[in-house]
């Protein structure tokens, strides 16, 4: 699609020099002594060189929109009928011949070898043209110019190439540099995201738990919010009974539902071995206990492969911040309630009445 669109742009350049051209012609006829009579001029060097230019640029434009593969090498015919007309009409301009280089520097944005060696053939065949067709411009070219044009067009298009090659191997430089630059941004994410998370429940790990908690005391006047507390019962014996490696993954299942079942701005971390600690943001007591009920309900029922077929139970520690508690003392409010709901049979949850 870019390629395209930087065909569309050259051709709205051909049709630009096609109009820049034509004024400089009426304006060197009407104001500059010229060779030729009025007719000769408006019907053989401005109507009739200004149609054919127009209509091959209408045909690249046409080709470019309905053949779009074929876009590319009816751009390069247009600008060298284009050039040859240019040259044709301005012969006795030694250095006009250099319009045959605007089309093989052009093929250069395109990046591709084929159509800058294609380009320079074109041109090579447009200066032959002319010279076979037009007595006027064959008899005003020395036999050096006769040498020097062609190897002139071959030496542009060798230029030409040399300066794709060198664009694509910047390219290439570019492409590798910001490859290496986005793997470095996916580095650090990980990075950042292995530092403030637990590995084993993608959770929030102690430290970044404590982060969001200072903040979410700091604003606690404008956003409330409630600190829950859960701990898995027995956990001790589920490891002692079926291996370690079976409460890891007892604890990733945990760390799961709990995440499945919180809001996307309530927090949730793993605070320490079976224990997990929540931020529930502008809920009300009702809601708060019901989220924490939810998942208790739903541990309690789930059960486990790994450990025959049995639930797991949680302990659950409910309680809302109110202006003045610090955060230490909202903690340990919170750890009082938790072990309330374990001296208490186990699988409740506490909140503050």
């Amino acid at each position: 699609m870019k390629l395209s669109r930087w065909v569309q742009k050259l051709l709205l350049s051909y049709w630009i020099i096609i109009a820049v051209h034509g004024i400089a012609q009426l304006f060197c006829f009407l104001f500059l002594p010229y060779p030729a009579t009025a007719l000769q001029f408006y019907v053989h060097i401005l109507i009739l060189p200004t149609i054919i230019m127009s209509g091959v640029t209408l045909l690249a434009q046409f080709v470019h929109r309905k053949y779009n593969v074929f876009g590319f090498y009816s751009l390069f015919f247009a600008g060298t009928i284009i050039a040859v007309m240019i040259i044709r009409l301005n012969y006795d301009i030694r250095i006009i011949t250099a319009a045959f280089l605007l089309p093989i520097f052009t093929s250069v944005i395109f990046f591709r070898r084929g159509l800058t060696f294609f380009s320079g053939a074109l041109q090579l065949g447009g200066f032959g043209v002319l010279y076979v067709i037009d007595a006027k411009f064959r008899g005003y070219l020395s036999v050096f110019d006769l040498v020097a044009i062609p190897l002139f067009l071959v030496a542009g298009t060798l230029i030409a190439n040399i300066i794709r090659m060198s664009g694509q191997e910047l390219l290439r430089d570019l492409q590798a540099t910001l490859t290496a630059k986005q793997d470095l941004i996916v580095e650090n994410a990980l990075m950042v995201k292995l530092s403030k998370t637990d590995a084993l429940t993608n959770l929030y790990n102690h430290i970044s738990f404590h982060e969001y908690y200072n903040k979410a005391v700091e604003y606690a006047a404008a956003v409330p919010f409630h600190l829950a507390l859960i701990d898995i019962d027995n956990f001790k014996s589920i490891n002692d009974s079926f291996g370690h490696r079976t409460g890891d993954i007892i604890l990733a299942r945990v760390g799961q539902l709990i995440k499945e079942n919180m809001a996307t701005n309530d927090v949730a971390a793993r605070y320490g071995g079976e224990e997990f600690a929540l931020l529930l943001f502008e809920k009300s007591p009702e809601e708060a206990l019901q989220t924490l009920e939810k998942i208790r309900i739903q541990l309690s029922q789930l059960h486990h492969r790994e450990l025959n077929g049995k639930a797991v139970t949680v302990s659950i520690g409910l309680k809302g911040y109110a202006a003045p508690l610090t955060k230490e003392q909202l903690f340990e409010g919170t750890d009082a309630y938790l072990y309330a709901a374990k001296n208490g049979g186990k699988n409740r949850t506490v909140i503050s009445s």
